[in-house]
Protein backbone atom coordinates (compact mmCIF):
# COMPACT_ATOMS: atom_id res chain seq x y z
CA UNK A 1 0.00 0.00 0.00
CA UNK A 2 1.25 3.42 -1.13
CA UNK A 3 1.68 6.27 1.26
CA UNK A 4 -0.84 8.20 -1.16
CA UNK A 5 -3.58 5.47 -0.03
CA UNK A 6 -3.15 6.16 3.32
CA UNK A 7 -3.45 9.38 3.50
CA UNK A 8 -6.60 9.29 1.34
CA UNK A 9 -8.56 7.37 3.77
CA UNK A 10 -8.51 7.61 7.95
CA UNK A 11 -5.79 5.05 9.05
CA UNK A 12 -8.17 3.26 11.19
CA UNK A 13 -8.74 1.38 7.43
CA UNK A 14 -5.65 2.48 5.45
CA UNK A 15 -3.30 0.02 7.86
CA UNK A 16 -4.86 -3.31 8.08
CA UNK A 17 -1.36 -4.98 8.50
CA UNK A 18 -0.37 -2.89 11.64
CA UNK A 19 0.16 -5.78 14.43
CA UNK A 20 -1.61 -3.93 17.45
CA UNK A 21 -4.39 -3.15 14.91
CA UNK A 22 -6.95 -6.87 16.12
CA UNK A 23 -6.67 -5.40 19.96
CA UNK A 24 -8.95 -3.79 21.76
CA UNK A 25 -8.60 -0.25 23.28
CA UNK A 26 -9.40 0.25 27.14
CA UNK A 27 -10.58 3.37 27.63
CA UNK A 28 -12.05 4.31 31.54
CA UNK A 29 -11.90 0.64 32.27
CA UNK A 30 -14.45 -0.53 29.64
CA UNK A 31 -13.47 -2.61 26.49
CA UNK A 32 -16.14 -0.97 24.36
CA UNK A 33 -17.25 -2.63 20.82
CA UNK A 34 -16.43 0.43 18.51
CA UNK A 35 -12.58 -0.39 19.70
CA UNK A 36 -12.94 -3.90 17.82
CA UNK A 37 -14.40 -2.52 14.92
CA UNK A 38 -12.49 0.82 14.44
CA UNK A 39 -9.22 -0.88 13.96
CA UNK A 40 -7.12 1.32 15.26
CA UNK A 41 -3.84 1.98 18.15
CA UNK A 42 -4.38 4.32 20.81
CA UNK A 43 -2.11 6.95 19.36
CA UNK A 44 -4.23 7.34 16.42
CA UNK A 45 -6.87 9.28 17.88
CA UNK A 46 -4.52 12.33 18.20
CA UNK A 47 -4.12 12.01 14.26
CA UNK A 48 -6.19 14.73 12.16
CA UNK A 49 -7.13 12.53 9.72
CA UNK A 50 -8.68 13.97 6.56
CA UNK A 51 -12.50 13.39 5.12
CA UNK A 52 -15.84 14.01 7.41
CA UNK A 53 -17.72 12.16 10.21
CA UNK A 54 -21.64 12.53 9.13
CA UNK A 55 -25.15 10.94 9.77
CA UNK A 56 -27.97 10.18 7.99
CA UNK A 57 -31.46 9.85 10.52
CA UNK A 58 -34.60 7.98 8.94
CA UNK A 59 -37.75 6.59 10.91
CA UNK A 60 -38.36 8.93 13.57
CA UNK A 61 -41.20 11.55 12.95
CA UNK A 62 -39.20 14.71 12.53
CA UNK A 63 -38.00 12.58 9.32
CA UNK A 64 -40.01 12.83 5.71
CA UNK A 65 -43.39 10.13 5.59
CA UNK A 66 -41.42 8.39 2.86
CA UNK A 67 -38.40 8.03 5.61
CA UNK A 68 -41.11 6.21 7.99
CA UNK A 69 -43.01 2.67 8.67
CA UNK A 70 -46.43 5.07 8.06
CA UNK A 71 -46.37 4.90 4.15
CA UNK A 72 -44.36 1.94 3.18
CA UNK A 73 -43.44 -0.98 4.16
CA UNK A 74 -40.17 -0.76 2.67
CA UNK A 75 -37.86 2.36 4.26
CA UNK A 76 -34.90 3.79 3.07
CA UNK A 77 -32.95 4.43 5.75
CA UNK A 78 -29.76 5.95 4.77
CA UNK A 79 -28.56 6.97 0.98
CA UNK A 80 -24.97 7.90 0.77
CA UNK A 81 -22.57 8.62 -1.46
CA UNK A 82 -18.99 7.94 -2.06
CA UNK A 83 -16.35 7.15 -1.40
CA UNK A 84 -17.00 6.55 2.35
CA UNK A 85 -17.07 4.19 5.21
CA UNK A 86 -19.85 3.56 7.63
CA UNK A 87 -18.71 3.29 11.02
CA UNK A 88 -21.87 2.90 12.96
CA UNK A 89 -25.83 1.48 12.44
CA UNK A 90 -28.08 2.17 15.24
CA UNK A 91 -32.03 1.09 15.14
CA UNK A 92 -34.01 2.08 18.59
CA UNK A 93 -36.66 -0.56 19.68
CA UNK A 94 -39.92 0.54 18.75
CA UNK A 95 -42.89 1.78 20.92
CA UNK A 96 -44.40 -1.45 21.03
CA UNK A 97 -41.25 -3.17 22.27
CA UNK A 98 -41.20 -0.57 25.91
CA UNK A 99 -44.86 -0.28 25.99
CA UNK A 100 -47.33 -2.46 28.10
CA UNK A 101 -47.88 -4.63 25.10
CA UNK A 102 -43.91 -5.55 25.07
CA UNK A 103 -44.31 -6.78 21.48
CA UNK A 104 -40.74 -7.35 20.42
CA UNK A 105 -39.11 -7.36 16.60
CA UNK A 106 -38.76 -11.10 14.97
CA UNK A 107 -38.01 -12.33 11.65
CA UNK A 108 -40.46 -10.21 9.53
CA UNK A 109 -38.16 -7.26 9.19
CA UNK A 110 -35.01 -7.64 6.92
CA UNK A 111 -32.09 -5.64 6.63
CA UNK A 112 -30.45 -5.30 3.13
CA UNK A 113 -27.14 -3.08 2.09
CA UNK A 114 -26.54 -1.88 -1.48
CA UNK A 115 -23.19 -0.98 -2.55
CA UNK A 116 -22.62 0.93 -5.53
CA UNK A 117 -25.60 0.77 -7.16
CA UNK A 118 -25.69 -3.09 -7.37
CA UNK A 119 -29.43 -4.50 -8.06
CA UNK A 120 -29.15 -7.65 -6.11
CA UNK A 121 -28.07 -6.49 -1.98
CA UNK A 122 -24.56 -7.45 -0.13
CA UNK A 123 -26.44 -7.81 2.84
CA UNK A 124 -29.83 -9.81 3.35
CA UNK A 125 -30.77 -10.72 7.05
CA UNK A 126 -33.77 -10.18 9.27
CA UNK A 127 -32.54 -7.26 11.43
CA UNK A 128 -32.53 -9.33 14.61
CA UNK A 129 -30.44 -11.98 13.45
CA UNK A 130 -27.44 -9.56 12.12
CA UNK A 131 -27.57 -8.05 15.86
CA UNK A 132 -27.19 -12.13 16.90
CA UNK A 133 -30.51 -11.58 18.12
CA UNK A 134 -32.36 -14.62 16.48
CA UNK A 135 -35.48 -13.98 16.18
CA UNK A 136 -35.85 -11.15 18.92
CA UNK A 137 -35.38 -13.28 21.90
CA UNK A 138 -33.01 -11.45 23.54
CA UNK A 139 -33.04 -8.19 25.62
CA UNK A 140 -29.20 -8.18 25.96
CA UNK A 141 -26.84 -8.41 23.77
CA UNK A 142 -22.67 -7.61 23.94
CA UNK A 143 -20.19 -8.55 21.38
CA UNK A 144 -17.30 -6.85 19.65
CA UNK A 145 -19.37 -5.75 17.02
CA UNK A 146 -22.93 -5.51 17.83
CA UNK A 147 -24.75 -5.15 20.64
CA UNK A 148 -28.72 -4.42 22.13
CA UNK A 149 -30.12 -3.47 24.78
CA UNK A 150 -33.03 -1.01 23.85
CA UNK A 151 -31.54 -0.56 20.10
CA UNK A 152 -29.44 -2.43 17.67
CA UNK A 153 -26.16 -1.14 17.14
CA UNK A 154 -23.64 -2.58 14.58
CA UNK A 155 -19.73 -1.22 14.40
CA UNK A 156 -18.35 -3.20 11.60
CA UNK A 157 -16.56 -1.10 9.51
CA UNK A 158 -18.56 -0.81 5.81
CA UNK A 159 -16.48 0.73 2.65
CA UNK A 160 -17.91 1.41 -0.33
CA UNK A 161 -16.42 3.77 -3.68
CA UNK A 162 -19.62 4.96 -4.89
CA UNK A 163 -22.74 4.50 -2.87
CA UNK A 164 -24.40 2.67 0.18
CA UNK A 165 -28.02 2.16 0.43
CA UNK A 166 -29.63 0.69 3.54
CA UNK A 167 -32.92 -0.51 4.08
CA UNK A 168 -35.52 -2.16 5.94
CA UNK A 169 -37.85 -4.13 4.54
CA UNK A 170 -40.68 -5.27 6.42
CA UNK A 171 -42.99 -8.40 5.02
CA UNK A 172 -44.74 -9.44 7.58
CA UNK A 173 -48.94 -9.16 7.79
CA UNK A 174 -49.02 -5.77 9.05
CA UNK A 175 -50.09 -3.01 6.49
CA UNK A 176 -48.59 0.37 6.68
CA UNK A 177 -49.62 2.70 9.23
CA UNK A 178 -49.41 3.55 13.08
CA UNK A 179 -49.73 -0.33 14.38
CA UNK A 180 -46.73 -1.05 11.91
CA UNK A 181 -45.03 2.25 13.04
CA UNK A 182 -45.02 1.33 16.50
CA UNK A 183 -43.76 -2.25 15.71
CA UNK A 184 -41.00 -1.14 13.54
CA UNK A 185 -37.58 0.86 15.35
CA UNK A 186 -38.67 4.04 15.95
CA UNK A 187 -35.89 5.71 14.98
CA UNK A 188 -32.20 5.13 13.15
CA UNK A 189 -29.31 6.67 12.30
CA UNK A 190 -26.22 5.42 10.06
CA UNK A 191 -22.82 7.32 10.72
CA UNK A 192 -20.08 7.45 7.41
CA UNK A 193 -16.26 9.02 7.67
CA UNK A 194 -16.45 10.19 3.63
CA UNK A 195 -12.89 9.75 2.27
CA UNK A 196 -11.02 10.91 -0.99
CA UNK A 197 -10.34 7.09 -2.37
CA UNK A 198 -10.03 3.34 -1.14
CA UNK A 199 -6.97 1.53 -1.33
CA UNK A 200 -7.30 -1.21 -3.96
CA UNK A 201 -7.37 -3.90 -1.76
CA UNK A 202 -10.59 -2.79 0.55
CA UNK A 203 -13.44 -5.56 0.35
CA UNK A 204 -17.00 -4.52 0.59
CA UNK A 205 -18.91 -6.03 3.89
CA UNK A 206 -21.40 -9.19 3.21
CA UNK A 207 -23.50 -11.40 5.27
CA UNK A 208 -26.08 -13.42 4.87
CA UNK A 209 -29.07 -15.47 6.87
CA UNK A 210 -30.14 -18.98 6.18
CA UNK A 211 -32.08 -21.60 7.63
CA UNK A 212 -32.65 -25.45 7.21
CA UNK A 213 -34.00 -28.38 8.73
CA UNK A 214 -32.18 -31.53 8.00
CA UNK A 215 -31.06 -34.75 8.94
CA UNK A 216 -27.43 -34.20 9.25
CA UNK A 217 -26.31 -37.99 9.20
CA UNK A 218 -27.20 -37.21 5.26
CA UNK A 219 -26.22 -34.47 4.37
CA UNK A 220 -24.35 -31.30 5.46
CA UNK A 221 -25.95 -27.75 6.41
CA UNK A 222 -24.51 -25.20 4.22
CA UNK A 223 -24.36 -21.72 5.88
CA UNK A 224 -22.55 -19.80 2.90
CA UNK A 225 -21.19 -20.77 -0.86
CA UNK A 226 -19.34 -17.07 -1.46
CA UNK A 227 -17.40 -16.60 -4.91
CA UNK A 228 -14.65 -14.21 -5.53
CA UNK A 229 -11.90 -12.86 -3.39
CA UNK A 230 -12.56 -12.15 0.20
CA UNK A 231 -12.12 -12.80 4.46
CA UNK A 232 -14.68 -14.36 6.45
CA UNK A 233 -14.93 -12.32 9.84
CA UNK A 234 -17.76 -13.69 11.65
CA UNK A 235 -21.07 -15.58 12.22
CA UNK A 236 -23.51 -16.88 14.51
CA UNK A 237 -25.24 -20.11 14.47
CA UNK A 238 -28.39 -21.62 15.95
CA UNK A 239 -28.74 -25.17 16.26
CA UNK A 240 -32.42 -27.05 17.90
CA UNK A 241 -33.71 -30.64 18.02
CA UNK A 242 -37.37 -28.93 17.90
CA UNK A 243 -39.70 -29.96 20.58
CA UNK A 244 -37.18 -31.53 22.64
CA UNK A 245 -34.65 -30.87 25.23
CA UNK A 246 -30.89 -31.72 24.24
CA UNK A 247 -28.82 -31.07 20.61
CA UNK A 248 -25.92 -32.44 19.30
CA UNK A 249 -22.43 -31.17 19.81
CA UNK A 250 -20.73 -33.52 18.10
CA UNK A 251 -20.71 -31.90 14.36
CA UNK A 252 -17.97 -30.26 12.69
CA UNK A 253 -17.59 -26.67 11.70
CA UNK A 254 -16.38 -26.95 7.85
CA UNK A 255 -14.80 -24.10 5.77
CA UNK A 256 -13.48 -25.18 2.14
CA UNK A 257 -10.69 -22.66 0.84
CA UNK A 258 -10.44 -22.25 -2.87
CA UNK A 259 -12.49 -25.40 -3.99
CA UNK A 260 -11.10 -28.07 -1.98
CA UNK A 261 -12.65 -30.90 -0.92
CA UNK A 262 -10.95 -31.31 2.40
CA UNK A 263 -11.58 -28.00 5.03
CA UNK A 264 -8.20 -26.45 5.74
CA UNK A 265 -10.38 -24.81 8.71
CA UNK A 266 -12.42 -28.12 10.66
CA UNK A 267 -13.31 -27.32 14.44
CA UNK A 268 -13.94 -30.92 15.46
CA UNK A 269 -16.81 -29.73 18.02
CA UNK A 270 -19.88 -26.97 17.98
CA UNK A 271 -18.91 -25.81 21.07
CA UNK A 272 -15.46 -26.00 20.62
CA UNK A 273 -16.03 -23.84 17.79
CA UNK A 274 -17.57 -20.89 20.04
CA UNK A 275 -14.11 -21.30 22.29
CA UNK A 276 -16.42 -23.84 24.96
CA UNK A 277 -15.62 -27.71 25.41
CA UNK A 278 -18.03 -30.51 26.72
CA UNK A 279 -21.35 -28.96 25.80
CA UNK A 280 -22.11 -25.24 25.79
CA UNK A 281 -22.14 -24.52 29.49
CA UNK A 282 -24.91 -24.62 31.89
CA UNK A 283 -25.48 -20.38 31.52
CA UNK A 284 -24.67 -18.25 28.68
CA UNK A 285 -21.42 -16.50 28.14
CA UNK A 286 -21.34 -13.47 26.04
CA UNK A 287 -17.52 -12.69 25.69
CA UNK A 288 -16.59 -9.84 22.79
CA UNK A 289 -15.47 -12.48 20.15
CA UNK A 290 -17.14 -15.70 21.20
CA UNK A 291 -20.14 -16.12 23.24
CA UNK A 292 -23.26 -18.37 23.93
CA UNK A 293 -26.64 -18.85 24.73
CA UNK A 294 -29.61 -20.79 25.33
CA UNK A 295 -32.31 -20.44 22.31
CA UNK A 296 -35.26 -21.85 22.73
CA UNK A 297 -35.08 -25.46 23.37
CA UNK A 298 -31.71 -25.14 21.78
CA UNK A 299 -28.27 -22.81 21.77
CA UNK A 300 -26.76 -19.85 19.65
CA UNK A 301 -23.44 -19.18 19.61
CA UNK A 302 -21.29 -16.54 17.77
CA UNK A 303 -18.14 -16.29 17.34
CA UNK A 304 -15.83 -13.07 15.31
CA UNK A 305 -12.38 -13.85 13.43
CA UNK A 306 -10.45 -10.77 13.71
CA UNK A 307 -6.80 -11.46 13.48
CA UNK A 308 -7.41 -15.14 12.38
CA UNK A 309 -10.10 -13.99 9.17
CA UNK A 310 -10.45 -17.13 6.78
CA UNK A 311 -9.34 -15.25 3.66
CA UNK A 312 -10.26 -17.05 0.39
CA UNK A 313 -9.03 -16.13 -3.81
CA UNK A 314 -11.58 -17.92 -5.51
CA UNK A 315 -14.30 -19.19 -2.91
CA UNK A 316 -15.32 -20.28 0.40
CA UNK A 317 -17.85 -22.93 1.64
CA UNK A 318 -19.19 -22.83 5.01
CA UNK A 319 -20.89 -25.96 6.60
CA UNK A 320 -21.42 -28.05 9.42
CA UNK A 321 -21.88 -31.38 9.34
CA UNK A 322 -20.52 -34.56 11.52
CA UNK A 323 -16.37 -34.82 10.63
CA UNK A 324 -14.84 -38.12 8.47
CA UNK A 325 -13.50 -39.87 11.41
CA UNK A 326 -16.45 -39.07 13.93
CA UNK A 327 -18.49 -41.81 15.70
CA UNK A 328 -20.48 -43.51 13.03
CA UNK A 329 -23.03 -43.91 15.22
CA UNK A 330 -24.16 -40.40 14.86
CA UNK A 331 -24.65 -40.31 11.30
CA UNK A 332 -26.95 -43.45 12.09
CA UNK A 333 -28.62 -42.03 14.50
CA UNK A 334 -28.96 -38.22 12.74
CA UNK A 335 -30.64 -39.76 9.59
CA UNK A 336 -33.61 -41.66 11.13
CA UNK A 337 -37.32 -40.74 11.58
CA UNK A 338 -37.63 -37.54 13.74
CA UNK A 339 -34.07 -36.75 13.95
CA UNK A 340 -34.67 -33.35 11.65
CA UNK A 341 -32.07 -30.46 13.20
CA UNK A 342 -32.89 -27.08 12.48
CA UNK A 343 -29.77 -24.84 11.79
CA UNK A 344 -29.75 -20.96 11.16
CA UNK A 345 -26.69 -18.41 10.44
CA UNK A 346 -25.99 -15.50 9.93
CA UNK A 347 -22.08 -15.27 8.26
CA UNK A 348 -20.19 -12.15 7.86
CA UNK A 349 -17.64 -11.46 5.20
CA UNK A 350 -16.12 -9.01 3.22
CA UNK A 351 -14.88 -9.40 -0.26
CA UNK A 352 -14.55 -7.77 -3.96
CA UNK A 353 -17.75 -7.44 -6.36
CA UNK A 354 -19.38 -8.74 -7.74
CA UNK A 355 -20.35 -10.87 -5.26
CA UNK A 356 -22.38 -14.44 -6.28
CA UNK A 357 -26.22 -14.36 -5.37
CA UNK A 358 -27.11 -14.89 -2.19
CA UNK A 359 -30.01 -16.99 -1.86
CA UNK A 360 -33.58 -16.37 -2.25
CA UNK A 361 -34.78 -15.21 1.38
CA UNK A 362 -38.00 -17.21 2.37
CA UNK A 363 -41.11 -15.65 3.07
CA UNK A 364 -41.94 -14.03 6.78
CA UNK A 365 -43.49 -16.96 8.00
CA UNK A 366 -41.14 -19.52 6.75
CA UNK A 367 -38.71 -17.52 9.07
CA UNK A 368 -40.21 -18.22 12.00
CA UNK A 369 -38.67 -21.05 14.31
CA UNK A 370 -39.79 -24.13 13.83
CA UNK A 371 -42.66 -25.16 16.50
CA UNK A 372 -41.58 -27.21 19.58
CA UNK A 373 -43.18 -30.18 18.28
CA UNK A 374 -42.06 -33.66 19.08
CA UNK A 375 -40.49 -35.03 15.96
CA UNK A 376 -41.11 -32.05 13.57
CA UNK A 377 -41.23 -32.19 10.80
CA UNK A 378 -42.49 -35.61 11.07
CA UNK A 379 -45.22 -36.52 13.31
CA UNK A 380 -44.07 -38.66 16.41
CA UNK A 381 -45.67 -42.51 15.58
CA UNK A 382 -48.01 -43.86 18.80
CA UNK A 383 -49.92 -46.85 19.09
CA UNK A 384 -53.71 -46.19 18.63
CA UNK A 385 -56.09 -46.30 21.72
CA UNK A 386 -57.75 -49.28 19.76
CA UNK A 387 -54.65 -51.26 19.15
CA UNK A 388 -53.65 -51.06 22.76
CA UNK A 389 -56.92 -52.23 23.84
CA UNK A 390 -57.14 -55.15 21.17
CA UNK A 391 -53.82 -56.83 23.46
CA UNK A 392 -55.31 -55.81 26.63
CA UNK A 393 -53.15 -52.71 27.38
CA UNK A 394 -54.76 -50.82 30.36
CA UNK A 395 -51.20 -48.39 30.78
CA UNK A 396 -48.81 -47.17 28.77
CA UNK A 397 -45.69 -45.28 29.90
CA UNK A 398 -43.38 -43.84 28.04
CA UNK A 399 -40.88 -42.45 30.26
CA UNK A 400 -39.16 -39.15 29.77
CA UNK A 401 -41.08 -38.43 27.29
CA UNK A 402 -41.25 -34.48 27.48
CA UNK A 403 -44.64 -34.06 27.39
CA UNK A 404 -47.23 -36.74 28.50
CA UNK A 405 -45.45 -39.33 29.94
CA UNK A 406 -48.62 -41.76 30.47
CA UNK A 407 -50.24 -41.81 26.60
CA UNK A 408 -52.70 -44.53 27.86
CA UNK A 409 -54.64 -45.00 30.78
CA UNK A 410 -57.55 -47.21 31.07
CA UNK A 411 -60.09 -46.11 34.26
CA UNK A 412 -58.67 -47.08 37.39
CA UNK A 413 -55.08 -47.13 35.94
CA UNK A 414 -52.17 -44.47 36.48
CA UNK A 415 -48.73 -44.42 36.64
CA UNK A 416 -45.71 -41.81 38.31
CA UNK A 417 -42.03 -41.31 38.02
CA UNK A 418 -40.59 -41.41 41.57
CA UNK A 419 -36.50 -41.25 40.71
CA UNK A 420 -35.23 -40.36 37.96
CA UNK A 421 -34.49 -37.47 35.76
CA UNK A 422 -35.88 -36.77 32.04
CA UNK A 423 -33.89 -37.42 29.22
CA UNK A 424 -35.49 -37.18 25.67
CA UNK A 425 -31.99 -36.44 23.21
CA UNK A 426 -31.71 -39.43 21.45
CA UNK A 427 -33.00 -39.90 17.59
CA UNK A 428 -35.34 -42.78 16.58
CA UNK A 429 -38.61 -43.70 17.67
CA UNK A 430 -37.68 -44.51 21.54
CA UNK A 431 -35.75 -41.34 21.83
CA UNK A 432 -36.60 -41.00 25.43
CA UNK A 433 -35.82 -42.48 29.19
CA UNK A 434 -35.72 -41.89 32.76
CA UNK A 435 -32.17 -42.03 33.96
CA UNK A 436 -30.06 -42.05 37.53
CA UNK A 437 -27.03 -43.03 38.67
CA UNK A 438 -27.76 -45.62 40.60
CA UNK A 439 -31.92 -46.60 40.34
CA UNK A 440 -34.80 -45.33 38.62
CA UNK A 441 -38.54 -45.96 40.50
CA UNK A 442 -41.75 -45.59 38.70
CA UNK A 443 -45.22 -47.02 40.62
CA UNK A 444 -48.10 -48.07 38.82
CA UNK A 445 -51.40 -47.72 40.26
CA UNK A 446 -53.77 -50.99 39.53
CA UNK A 447 -57.00 -51.99 40.92
CA UNK A 448 -56.39 -54.48 44.08
CA UNK A 449 -55.44 -57.55 43.39
CA UNK A 450 -55.36 -57.65 39.66
CA UNK A 451 -53.06 -59.91 37.91
CA UNK A 452 -50.54 -59.09 34.82
CA UNK A 453 -47.64 -58.58 32.69
CA UNK A 454 -45.59 -55.60 33.03
CA UNK A 455 -43.80 -55.40 29.96
CA UNK A 456 -40.70 -53.31 30.08
CA UNK A 457 -38.63 -51.24 27.29
CA UNK A 458 -35.10 -50.66 27.80
CA UNK A 459 -32.27 -49.04 25.30
CA UNK A 460 -29.29 -48.20 25.33
CA UNK A 461 -29.07 -46.18 21.67
CA UNK A 462 -25.64 -44.26 22.57
CA UNK A 463 -23.59 -47.06 24.29
CA UNK A 464 -23.30 -44.99 26.90
CA UNK A 465 -19.44 -45.71 29.12
CA UNK A 466 -19.16 -49.03 26.80
CA UNK A 467 -22.81 -50.00 26.84
CA UNK A 468 -24.98 -50.05 29.89
CA UNK A 469 -25.61 -53.10 31.78
CA UNK A 470 -28.89 -53.16 34.98
CA UNK A 471 -31.35 -55.20 36.95
CA UNK A 472 -35.25 -54.93 36.36
CA UNK A 473 -36.89 -55.09 39.34
CA UNK A 474 -41.09 -55.94 39.29
CA UNK A 475 -43.19 -56.37 42.33
CA UNK A 476 -40.11 -57.52 44.10
CA UNK A 477 -39.34 -59.93 41.38
CA UNK A 478 -35.35 -59.23 40.01
CA UNK A 479 -34.65 -59.70 36.48
CA UNK A 480 -31.12 -59.48 34.68
CA UNK A 481 -28.62 -58.39 34.54
CA UNK A 482 -28.91 -57.13 30.70
CA UNK A 483 -26.92 -55.24 28.39
CA UNK A 484 -26.03 -55.22 24.80
CA UNK A 485 -29.37 -53.36 24.11
CA UNK A 486 -28.34 -50.85 22.50
CA UNK A 487 -31.10 -51.62 19.90
CA UNK A 488 -33.54 -52.18 22.31
CA UNK A 489 -35.33 -54.83 24.26
CA UNK A 490 -38.87 -55.88 25.90
CA UNK A 491 -38.74 -57.62 29.20
CA UNK A 492 -41.79 -59.41 30.33
CA UNK A 493 -42.22 -59.35 34.01
CA UNK A 494 -45.64 -61.71 35.19
CA UNK A 495 -47.18 -60.17 38.35
CA UNK A 496 -50.09 -62.17 40.56
CA UNK A 497 -52.74 -60.76 42.49
CA UNK A 498 -50.98 -61.19 45.70
CA UNK A 499 -48.25 -58.83 44.53
CA UNK A 500 -50.99 -56.36 43.57
CA UNK A 501 -52.89 -56.72 46.49
CA UNK A 502 -52.28 -52.85 47.60
CA UNK A 503 -52.91 -52.04 44.21
CA UNK A 504 -49.03 -50.84 43.59
CA UNK A 505 -46.33 -51.93 41.36
CA UNK A 506 -42.99 -50.51 41.77
CA UNK A 507 -40.85 -50.99 38.77
CA UNK A 508 -36.92 -50.25 38.63
CA UNK A 509 -34.07 -50.33 37.10
CA UNK A 510 -30.72 -50.96 38.49
CA UNK A 511 -27.08 -49.36 37.37
CA UNK A 512 -24.81 -52.63 36.96
CA UNK A 513 -22.15 -50.81 35.39
CA UNK A 514 -20.08 -48.12 37.63
CA UNK A 515 -19.43 -45.03 35.59
CA UNK A 516 -22.85 -45.66 33.53
CA UNK A 517 -26.66 -45.11 34.98
CA UNK A 518 -29.64 -47.18 34.35
CA UNK A 519 -32.62 -46.08 31.96
CA UNK A 520 -36.54 -47.07 31.74
CA UNK A 521 -37.90 -46.17 28.16
CA UNK A 522 -41.59 -47.58 27.95
CA UNK A 523 -43.55 -49.54 30.58
CA UNK A 524 -46.88 -51.34 29.50
CA UNK A 525 -49.41 -52.79 31.84
CA UNK A 526 -50.99 -55.67 30.21
CA UNK A 527 -54.45 -58.13 31.55
CA UNK A 528 -54.55 -60.17 29.03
Amino acid sequence: MSVNDKKSFPSSVAAPQRMKTACAVLLGGFLTAAAFAERFDLPDLARLTPGRTKAENALWIENPLTSQFRTSKRVVVAQINGPAMITMMHFAYGESAVSAAHKRLNRDLLLRIYWDGEAAPSVDCPLVDFFCDPDGTRDVVNTAFVNVRRGFNAYFPMPFRKSARVELVYDGPLEPGNELWRLMPCYSYVMYRTAAKLPADTGYFHASWRQQALKLGRADYIALEAKGKGKCVGWNVTVRLPGRNGYPVDENEKFYIDGETNASVEFQGLEDSFGFSWGFPESENTFPMTGYFPFLKGAMAYRFFVQDAISFEKSLKVAIGFGEHENPNFRRDFSRFGSSLQFSTTVYWYQQEPHAPLPPMPPAAERAPAPEQLFWPETENMPSDAELQSRGVKLVMRCGRPVHEVIYAAPGYSAQSLQGYVWSGWSGDVYHARADGQEVRVQLNVPKATAGTARVHIIDPDNFEGGRKEKIVVAGQTFGPFENFQTGRWIECPVTAEQTADGKINISALNARPGANAVLSIIEWMEK
